[in-house]
């Protein structure tokens, strides 16, 4: 079954010249939704504004949602997501998003985190280099307000992961990025649905979403409350950037 979800986007800037309608991500991973391979199933979500993968879908069915849609697409690798078997499939599918890149789709910024470690059947995961994505995503989003998904194939630890299976554990790396960055939207695959008590949970401001199979996303306009509390939340952290540098020239006299 694909899933469906809606939620205000705290930006007005995207729908400028969409006269109310939402924008509409299909967001999938790992598995092919079954759902998705009849015509009408398909043509009850259309029209897809993007496409996004998170990581572990074949390329041929990347490709055949891609062309099934007629909608750009975008993609993380994840740790089967292998150079051999991605280079077989550059004529018709298009390059992953290079780790920690920011892309501008369809008036949004995305994010895209690829496997932090070595892919394919006997690799492995890395802690440093999730902490190393994290730092660098981070940096490069110094001074940059505007609101941005972020598209991972493994999620931030303790937020729709399976804490008590080390290959299905989530990154402490992600999470520090996720409470910094503040995203609107966090999207990942790789914890199995049935592993998983929700797919969908909040933490503050970030909505993050288990889209294994699949998952219909309708951005809406923001309303009066929702452009409100992103007001307030700016206002907040534009304080406490004044306060830390307050207190870091303070420290510098110091010494």
């Amino acid at each position: 079954m694909t899933r469906r979800l809606a939620l205000e986007w705290p930006d007005p800037a995207p729908f400028r010249d969409r006269d109310g309608a939402p924008i509409r991500l299909l967001a999938v991973s790992d598995m092919l939704e079954p759902t998705l391979i009849e015509a009408r199933n398909r043509e009850a979500v259309a029209p897809v504004d993007l496409i996004v993968g998170c990581g572990d879908l074949d390329c041929d069915d990347l490709s055949f949602i891609a062309d099934g849609f007629n909608a750009p697409l975008i993609y993380v690798e994840g740790n089967h997501d292998t150079e051999e078997r991605w280079k077989k499939c550059s004529a018709f599918c298009p390059e992953a998003i290079h780790s920690t890149a920011v892309l501008h789709r369809t008036g949004l910024s995305i994010a895209g985190l690829t496997w932090p470690g070595v892919r394919g059947k006997y690799g492995n995961r890395s802690e440093r280099a999730a902490w190393n994505q994290a730092l660098r995503l981070a940096t490069r989003r110094l001074g940059k307000a505007d609101p941005m998904i972020v598209l991972s194939h493994v999620p931030p630890r303790g937020t729709g992961d399976v804490p008590t299976d080390a290959y299905h554990r989530g990154f402490e790396g992600y999470h520090w990025l996720m409470n910094r960055l503040e995203p609107t939207l966090w999207l990942h695959g790789h914890t199995p649905l049935a592993a998983a008590d929700e797919w969908k949970h909040q933490v503050g401001p970030t909505t993050v979403i288990n889209v294994t199979g699949a998952v219909v996303i309708d951005l809406l306009p923001p309303g009066p409350e929702t452009l409100a509390r992103r007001k307030r939340r700016m206002k907040q952290l534009k304080e406490e950037r004044q306060t830390d540098g307050v207190a870091a020239t303070a420290e510098a006299g110091e010494r």
